[in-house]
C-alpha cells in the first residue's frame, strides 16, 4: 500500500492518492489531472476511484474529467446532491481497495455534506483518516461557507455545533496513532490557524489542537466563529461549479487564446496585468488591475474579480500566459478571460513613492490601509490611515477622499500594488501612490 500527497503551495491544497494492488482511489484532486495520470503511470496502475469529501469552494476539482478520462467511479456523500455520474459514500460504506478498504465516515461542521475517510489496512488495522477540511493540522474547517450556497445550506452557527460533535465523537474516539491527512495546509482560507505540517495523527492533535481541548459546545461555537478570515468572492461559485463538475482542464485553458491588441478593446474592458508590480508601474493599460504573479495569485483574482465578470489577461509572453491561465483555471475563472495579450503592455505610469516627502509632510497624503480586518485589530500602523480591506477595495472606491494624494500600504507590498492599481483605474484625477516594501521600514519603528 502506498499513500502519496500531492500538495499544491498557491492553495495551500493537498490531494491523494492510495495505491494498492494495481489500483488507485483519489481523494479532493486538483483541477489539473495530469500528475494523477502520471502517478498511475509511473506505477502501472489504473485510477477506479475518486473520492470527494465535500464540494470544494476554494479550487476547483477534476473529479468529473477524471471519470470521463479513466471510467472511475465517483464516491460522495448522497447529502451533497451531485450533479454528475457518482456512487453515494456515507457513514460505514466501503470500498474495498484490494486487501484494504476506505470507509466512509460523515462528518459535518465545514459543510453539511462533508465526508472523512478511514483507511483500515490488510490486517484491519484502522491506519489514516482523509479528513478533507473537517480537521485540519492545529485547527478544524470554517463553518461559515454554506449559508448561501449547496445542496444543503445551513447557518454557520448549526455548522459549527455539527463541527463539535464531528470531532469528538467520530474523530477522536479514533486510536491515537491513526495518521490525519487533511485536504489544506498553512495558508488556506478554510481555516484561521492551521499548521505547516501536513499531516499528524488523532493523538497530536487531541494534544495539541486548540479547537480540540475540553470545552463546552457553546464555547466552542463562539471560539471557532471568531476571527475567521475573509471569504474570497469566488468561493460560492466554486461550490457550486464542483457540484456540477467541471470541464477538461486542458480545453478549458486554452479556450481563450487569442492574441488581442489594446486597439481592439472596449473603453471600459476590464484588464488583469500579471507582470512584476514594478514593471507594471513603468508602463500598463489604463483599465489594467495589477495582480502579480505570486504565490497567492489565484486567491486575489478571486477576491477581487467578480464570478463572471470577464477580462483580458496581460503578461510577459505567450508562453507566461499560458501558466498564468492554468492558474486561472483553478479557481474556474478561465471561461472569464475573453483574450490574451502579450508585447504590449500601455504607456500609463505611475509615479513612485517619495518616502521622504511622505515623512516631511504624512498630512498632505491620505493613507489606505488595505490589510485584514484582523491584521488592523492588532493596531494601526499610521494613525491617520482609512481602513478598507483589498477584498473590498473595488466597491468601496466611492467612499474615499479625493482631496490629496492616496498612499497605499498592506504589510508586506504585494497587495499594496494591486490595491494601488484598483484605486489608480477608477480614480483618473488623484495621484495614487503604492507604499510597496517601504512599509517594512514603519514597521520596525
Amino acid at each position: 500500500m502506498t499513500i502519496e500527497q500531492f500538495y499544491d503551495k498557491s492553495l495551500a491544497h493537498a490531494s491523494y492518492a492510495i495505491l494498492n494492488n494495481g489500483e488507485i482511489i483519489l481523494i479532493d484532486p486538483a483541477r489539473d489531472p495530469q500528475i494523477y495520470y502520471d502517478f498511475a503511470d509511473k506505477h502501472k496502475a489504473n485510477i477506479v476511484g475518486v473520492i470527494e469529501t465535500h464540494p470544494h469552494a476554494d479550487f476547483v476539482s477534476s473529479h468529473l474529467e477524471i471519470h470521463h478520462t479513466t471510467g472511475a467511479t465517483i464516491y460522495v456523500s448522497e447529502l451533497l446532491g451531485a450533479d454528475y455520474p457518482h456512487k453515494s459514500f456515507d457513514d460505514g460504506d466501503r470500498i474495498e481497495l484490494g486487501d484494504i478498504s476506505l470507509e466512509a465516515i460523515n462528518t459535518p461542521g465545514h459543510s453539511p455534506d462533508s465526508i472523512s475517510i478511514l483507511l483500515i489496512d490488510k490486517k484491519g488495522k484502522e491506519h489514516a483518516l482523509f479528513t478533507g477540511d473537517t480537521l485540519f493540522i492545529g485547527d478544524v474547517g470554517r463553518p461559515d461557507l454554506r449559508e448561501n450556497v449547496g445542496n444543503i445550506r445551513d447557518k454557520k452557527e448549526e455548522l459549527a455545533k455539527k463541527l463539535y460533535h464531528s470531532t469528538r465523537e467520530k474523530m477522536m474516539t479514533l486510536p491515537n496513532d491513526v495518521i490525519v491527512y487533511p485536504a489544506h495546509g498553512a495558508g488556506s482560507l478554510c481555516g484561521k490557524n492551521i499548521s505547516t505540517d501536513l499531516d499528524s495523527t488523532i493523538g497530536r492533535e487531541k494534544k495539541e489542537n486548540y479547537a480540540l481541548q475540553d470545552m463546552s459546545e457553546e464555547s466552542f461555537v463562539d471560539l471557532i466563529l471568531a476571527d475567521q478570515p475573509w471569504v474570497p468572492k469566488y468561493f460560492q461559485y466554486n461550490v457550486a461549479l464542483n457540484k456540477a463538475g467541471a470541464e477538461s482542464f486542458e480545453q478549458s485553458i486554452h479556450a481563450a487564446t487569442a492574441f488581442k491588441r489594446f486597439d481592439d478593446l472596449t473603453d471600459n474592458v476590464l484588464i488583469i496585468d500579471t507582470r512584476k508590480a514594478v514593471d507594471f508601474r513603468s508602463g500598463h493599460h489604463v483599465n489594467a488591475i495589477n495582480i502579480p504573479d505570486s504565490g497567492k495569485f489565484e486567491t486575489w483574482l478571486g477576491s477581487v474579480v467578480d464570478p463572471g465578470e470577464s477580462f483580458y489577461l496581460v503578461g510577459y509572453s505567450e508562453e507566461h500566459l499560458h501558466e498564468m491561465m492554468k492558474r486561472v483555471a483553478k479557481i474556474g475563472y478561465e471561461k472569464s478571460v475573453n483574450g490574451l495579450i502579450w508585447e504590449e503592455f500601455g504607456k500609463v505610469e505611475e509615479k513612485k513613492f517619495d518616502q521622504k516627502g511622505f515623512d516631511t509632510n504624512p498630512d498632505d497624503f491620505t493613507v489606505l490601509d488595505i490589510r485584514n480586518d484582523g491584521e488592523v485589530a492588532s493596531g494601526k500602523l499610521f494613525k491617520q490611515a482609512i481602513t478598507i480591506p483589498l477584498p473590498r477595495l473595488r466597491e468601496a472606491v466611492d467612499t474615499l477622499p479625493v482631496d490629496k494624494p492616496i498612499v497605499v500600504h498592506c504589510a508586506g507590498g504585494l497587495r499594496s500594488a494591486i490595491g494601488a492599481s484598483i484605486l489608480s483605474k477608477q480614480l483618473k484625477n488623484v495621484a495614487v501612490l503604492d507604499m510597496g516594501e517601504h512599509i517594512k521600514d514603519y514597521k520596525k519603528n
